[in-house]
């Protein structure tokens, strides 16, 4: 299956009608394009668990094809888009487009993987356009909660297409030069012919929040605690991170980093110039000598994932800090679907440990923004920029459902809503065929990459 000259397809392999491991595929005259290259983590006693903590979808598709693929592109650094590049890359073999964060966050999972030196990486920036292969691509800055969210434009002769990647619409970000209206607009302009968006938070009324409106909440449910505070939150947060280490300044408390992909993105941060070095933690070791009140430490484990930080301090067995009676945990993180219950049982342990737990339902203001657009932002995108089709990706089947009928109300003529293995045609003439490519996931079992049962090609 290969696209022909005046042909402009789009191939979801991974993340259409499911949240992770997004894999994207669009194809024009004889050459693939790969977005993104993620991840998913199981849940235990999940069926489909087989094993593997770590899962990514089934690339023999492109792999069989890889002298057609041009080139990977990189939205961002969040694991669900960048963090099976590791592991598939030598099935691919091609270039990879990638920010500087996202590339200082890539050049560590490489090295973890013996790849040091061997993955081209070739660093762009907003605005900058690139020719790969017969496509040209530009990166369009957005936001998200993560440094360097870009919405990717690529054009060929047949088509243009917007491909969103994961935002938001945050006037306050925190960190990063924010998202520029007029630039949407004018692509609108230029005339889109295929929407590809976020559909996460469709099925959420108004506005996503922005980073910049957490400090008041955040600072208030810190500086009343009488001792410890942990906070919950993603580490590829920076702007969370800095709020607060602002607030711990204020509040007179030292800044730790509990957990190991916190420490990472950290270094990354500072690596790349992102990180304000006004907001410098401490070293870990050093927590668990300080006064109970004068710590505030941020842990990783917020969907209550086992082995992480928050995990091991619930079960009293973290090599740098303990936790007492009158200490507190602050959930600064929304509840992937699906982590309900390990995140409700991780609670219940911490409370019996007589530990003082807020989230954010709890909290009297905002205490965590979620990343993804809303309603009132994805109605304000699909009015800028004007695609004549919506391709709602990135969600289960009823935030995509939600995506299609916002894109018809903002007057987007036609939409398509499909699962991975079906092949969306733009140009020349628009349609869908399902079931294209049979699709499934790999993951990594023992340390060793493996097709999980049901997921090989036939």
């Amino acid at each position: 299956m290969t696209p022909e000259e005046h042909d402009l397809w789009f191939l979801p392999l991974g993340g259409c009608g499911e949240i992770g491991m997004n894999l994207n595929l669009y194809g024009h005259n004889g050459q693939w394009l790969m977005v993104d290259c993620g991840i998913t983590f199981a849940r235990a006693g999940d069926p489909d668990h087989h094993g593997a903590d770590v899962q990514m979808a089934n690339p023999d598709f492109i792999s069989a094809r890889r002298e057609q693929l041009a080139g990977l592109l990189i939205t961002h650094a969040h694991e669900d888009h960048i963090g099976a590049v590791a592991w598939l890359w030598p099935l691919l073999q091609c270039p990879v487009y990638v920010t500087p964060f996202a590339a200082e966050v890539l050049r560590r999972k490489l090295a973890e993987r013996g790849l040091s030196g061997r993955v081209p990486l070739i660093e762009v920036h907003p605005g900058q356009g690139h020719h790969i292969g017969v496509f040209h691509v530009r990166y369009l800055a957005l936001t998200h909660s993560v440094p360097e969210p870009n919405a990717i434009v690529i054009e060929t002769p047949a088509g243009r297409i917007f491909h969103t990647g994961d935002w938001k619409l945050d006037p306050a970000p925190v960190v990063g030069p924010g998202y520029s209206a007029s630039l949407f607009r004018q692509l609108g302009e230029q005339g889109v012919d295929a929407m590809v968006c976020d559909s996460t938070n469709a099925l959420v009324s108004g506005h996503s929040g922005s980073e910049g409106a957490l400090y008041t909440g955040l600072r208030d449910v810190i500086e009343g605690a009488p001792g410890r505070v942990i906070v919950a939150c993603f580490g590829s947060n920076i702007a969370r991170l800095h709020t607060l280490g602002r607030i711990a300044r204020e509040a007179n408390r030292y800044f730790g980093l509990l957990g190991r992909s916190l420490v990472n993105m950290v270094a990354a941060a500072r690596a790349t110039g992102v990180w304000q070095a006004a907001a410098d933690p401490i070293e870990s070791g050093h927590l668990g000598y300080l006064p109970a009140e004068e710590v505030l430490a941020v842990a990783t484990g917020s969907q209550g994932e086992p082995r992480t930080a928050l995990h091991r301090l619930a079960d009293d067995n973290h090599p740098d800090l303990s936790l007492e009676p009158g200490d507190r945990v602050i959930f600064s993180a929304r509840i992937i679907p699906g982590n309900e219950d390990a995140v409700a049982r991780l609670i219940e342990r911490l409370q019996q440990r007589g530990v003082e737990v807020i989230t954010d339902d709890e909290s009297r203001n905002p205490i965590h923004a979620s990343g993804h657009p809303a309603s009132e932002e994805l109605l304000a995108m699909y009015g800028w920029v004007r695609p004549r089709l919506a391709i709602p990706v990135h969600g289960e089947p009823a935030h995509m459902d939600a995506n299609a009928t916002l894109a018809r109300a903002a007057g987007v003529p036609r939409q398509l809503t499909g699962r991975n293995g079906d092949l969306f045609m733009i140009a020349p003439v628009t349609g869908l065929r399902r079931q294209v490519v049979p699709t499934g996931r790999w993951g990594v079992v023992r340390g060793q990459l493996a097709p999980l049962p049901d997921s090989a090609l036939l």
